[in-house]
């Protein structure tokens, strides 16, 4: 059964009828572009109700496959997704993880074509990657991460949910290394030879960094940084959005890549990374989780390379602009010191 991606296809009727909405309840709509992702397309919809309509939202997210050919490409290749709609579908609304409440959520068996009707968050906003931000606002964030890590801490569905535990291990291990290279060709002006020169000692101990068995397995977010996370007026309350790069792995590393794509001042990052350790501890604790702070220590320092990681990796893979190029240096920049300052490439 066909169904509509993108709101040039909706109707008034299709949408009211998701929203639980009699025929004709919605006379209309209004569609306005948000937000800067590059690996799907996303949009406000400003809904005209009926009198008498009074349940229904004045606004909802519709979230579309991306425009652009390559990340759609990319998002077949990894289940992107995928992820995001099985996520949305079997297990945000009663996870107690700050996410939108989703009222619809569609994909085809190409795994490309797909639909999600989200809950409007305004007057929230996003996050901005490229003028980061302190740890005492990153707060919020890190008890947020620590309610998606606590979800499935060394559970079984972990390896029961199969859009959960794909591997794509082979795809990166015959990626990555081309990425890079790619990479270092296009950012060689824009990033010092140190933080290149990470990449190639990933590139190099690359089997080691996909094969590492972390302390404890959770569902990881994969793509944590201020662009994902929608912020309350004030910073007090956060809710973390992009669900398309979730996958088991250590909750520790999704924690290191939000502090170290997140604080601009490689003095400042330094000074914040045990504090924001500590934190999530201390927030996994309160949801029950007893965990070996050694261990994972040892988890968030190479977790540290996950920003450098993913800076080469979606960069070479999704829609180029100039805004996406400065964001993709600046999340291998800020991880790359952090991970020269933890001594994360002595671990692997």
């Amino acid at each position: 059964m066909s169904f509509p991606t993108s709101p040039e296809a909706m109707t008034p009727a299709w949408i009211a009828a998701r929203l639980g909405q009699p025929a004709g309840a919605l006379r209309g709509f209004t569609t306005a572009k948000v937000g800067t992702g590059q690996m799907c397309d996303s949009f406000r919809l400003t809904l005209d109700w009926a009198e008498g309509i009074d349940d229904a939202p004045a606004s909802i997210v519709a979230k579309c496959p991306s425009h652009d050919a390559a990340s759609r490409n990319i998002a077949a290749l990894t289940g992107t997704y995928v992820k995001e709609v099985s996520w949305y579908r079997e297990l945000a609304a009663d996870s107690g993880v700050a996410a939108p409440h989703c009222y619809h959520a569609q994909i085809a068996p190409d795994g490309v074509d797909f639909i999600l009707l989200l809950a409007d968050l305004a007057p929230a906003q996003p996050g901005d990657q490229l003028a980061g931000m302190g740890l005492d606002a990153l707060g919020p964030c890190i008890d947020a991460a620590a309610g998606l890590h606590a979800l499935l801490w060394n559970d079984a569905r972990l390896d029961a949910l199969p859009w959960l535990s794909r591997d794509s291990g082979d795809l990166v291990r015959a990626l990555f290394p081309q990425l890079y290279l790619g990479f270092r060709e296009r950012y060689a002006g824009r990033l010092a030879p140190d933080i290149l020169g990470v990449g190639a000692a990933l590139v190099e101990r690359l089997e080691a960094w996909l094969t590492r068995t972390p302390a404890a397995r959770t569902i990881v977010h994969g793509d944590l940084r201020l662009d994902n996370i929608l912020f309350a007026p004030g910073r007090r309350e956060c809710w973390l959005v992009d669900w398309q790069t979730l996958g088991r792995g250590s909750g520790a590393a999704d924690l290191a890549y939000l502090v170290g794509t997140s604080i601009a001042d490689p003095v400042e990052r330094a000074s914040a990374d045990r504090p924001a350790f500590d934190r999530w501890l201390s927030a996994l604790r309160a949801q029950g989780i007893e965990a070996d702070a050694d261990a994972l220590w040892d988890d968030y320092r190479v977790g540290a390379l996950s920003g450098y990681f993913m800076a080469v990796f979606a960069s070479m893979n999704v829609e180029r602009t100039p805004r996406g190029d400065e964001m993709f240096a600046v999340m291998a920049e800020r991880p790359a010191r952090q991970a020269l300052a933890l001594g994360s490439l002595d671990l692997l």
